[in-house]
Parts: structure tokens; sequence; C-alpha cells
């Protein structure tokens, strides 16, 4: 690659650290970059994983004072994702793609519409609730296995992860919705990091590619959490619905 190449793959990095620390739907920004600049679209997807760690990693810092207002719960996604990550990376390295990657744009279409629904869903189970009945902190078992669930796609695809989360911790827990991007974005770093554990064993990396995105993307995702940090809960709600509906259109055409 030039050196204007190298600054391509830096930018892009960049950019998907601001939007996964922010809306979630980082692989739009650098993944089709990847691709365009001649790289496989395996090594490409492997890469690019690899390379967004460090963006994952600054995200979740700047959303420090949130996630330490709620250690059990950020404890609780983690482990979740990355359980979850683990065995998705096993299927993915053991199963065919083809159908699971079929179900993928329709999976973030319909978590797009949990997301969009979110307030109204939420105050219909306010309205049921009984006075006796405490604020939701801690993920119930059905939370646990959807946000299971989610990192097991985290791990074995990718792409649309954090609109799946946003999804389920926003119906699961009673928390600020800038609690739920914080938890967004720490789950799809602790998916991420298991699934770089996978690839760096079982994938072809390219290793100068990885370490242009991690110098971009470790400064877009600190820059990206205090975006998201500041953005209105309707907005964050509806750029996380275009955002995920752009990559659900994206992975039908593609």
């Amino acid at each position: 690659m030039s050196t204007l190449d190298h600054l391509v793959v830096i930018a892009a990095g960049f950019g998907a650290g601001v939007v996964a620390a922010s809306v979630g739907v980082a692989s739009l920004v650098s993944f089709p970059v990847l691709v365009a600049l001649g790289l496989p679209p395996v090594t490409a997807n492997a890469s690019n994983t690899v390379g967004l760690v460090p963006g994952g990693l600054s995200g979740s810092f700047g959303y420090r004072h949130e996630l330490r207002r709620h250690p059990k719960v950020t404890a609780a996604v983690v482990a979740t994702s990355a359980f979850g990550a683990i065995a998705g990376a096993v299927l993915l390295l053991a199963l065919s793609p083809d159908v699971f990657e079929a179900l993928v744009p329709w999976l973030i279409l319909f978590a797009c519409v949990l997301v969009g629904f979110q307030p109204m869903v939420a105050r219909w189970l306010r309205e049921r609730r009984t006075d006796d009945q405490a604020d939701r902190l801690l993920p119930s078992p059905p939370t646990t296995a959807a946000l299971g669930a989610a990192g097991i796609y985290g791990g074995y695809f990718g792409a649309g992860q954090g609109v799946m989360v946003v999804a389920v911790l926003g119906l699961g827990l009673d928390i600020d919705l800038k609690v739920v991007n914080g938890l967004k974005t720490v789950a799809c770093f602790a998916a991420n990091v298991v699934a770089t554990v996978v690839f760096v064993v079982a994938a072809d990396l390219d290793w100068v590619v990885i370490g242009l995105l991690g110098i971009g993307s470790v400064v877009g995702g600190y820059v990206g959490s205090r975006i998201g940090r500041r953005l209105p809960d309707a907005l964050f709600r509806g750029l996380v619905v275009v955002g995920g509906s752009t990559a659900a259109i994206v992975l039908m055409l593609g």
C-alpha cells in the first residue's frame, strides 16, 4: 500500500472508532475501505475486527463514569458478551456462514424496530408494574440469554452487534440510555477481544492494516464516547435506527 493508502486506513479507523462508541455500526465505515484497497474480504473482516479493538478500549474508557455507577451490570454484560463471542467464534470456524449471513440483515432490522419502539414498550411495562417491584438494574435470565445471543452474533459475524445490544439492554433494564450506550460499547469490545484471540490463532491477518486501524480507532473511540455521552436520547435512538437499517441494507445488497 502507498502512503496515501496508509492515511486512508488511519482515517477509516478513526471514523469507525467514532461510530462504534456513539452509534454502533463501525464496520460500515472501515470494512468497505479495506476491501476497496484490495484486501480479500475474509482477511479484511478479520483484520478489521482486530484493528478496532483499541477503539473499543478507548471508547469504553470514555464511558467510565457511567459504567462505574453500575459495576454489577457492567460485569454481567462483559462476561455474557465474552462467553457468547467464544461460542460465535467457534461456530465461525466450524460452520458454513451462508445460512446465518442470510438471516443477519433481518436480525438487525428487528433490533432497529425494538430500538425505535423502546420508549413505548418501556412505558407499557412500567404501567403494568406493581408498586413493590424494584427497577430492573441487573439483567434478568431472558435479558441475559438475549445478550448472550448478541455476543454469539458478535463473535460470529459482528456487523450491527451494537444495535442488537442497545435493543436488548434498552428493553431489559431500567437505566439511562447513555449508560446503555456505554454498556453497548464495552459489550462489543469484549466480543471483539475474544474474536481477536481466535483470529490471531486461525485467521489470515494483515498486521500493517491492523496497526493503522488501531492508531485511528483508539483516538476515534474516545472522541465517539464524548459525542455519545452528549447525544439526546431521541437523537441517539434515531441514529441507531438509521445506522442499523443502513447496515442491514448494505448486507442485503452485498
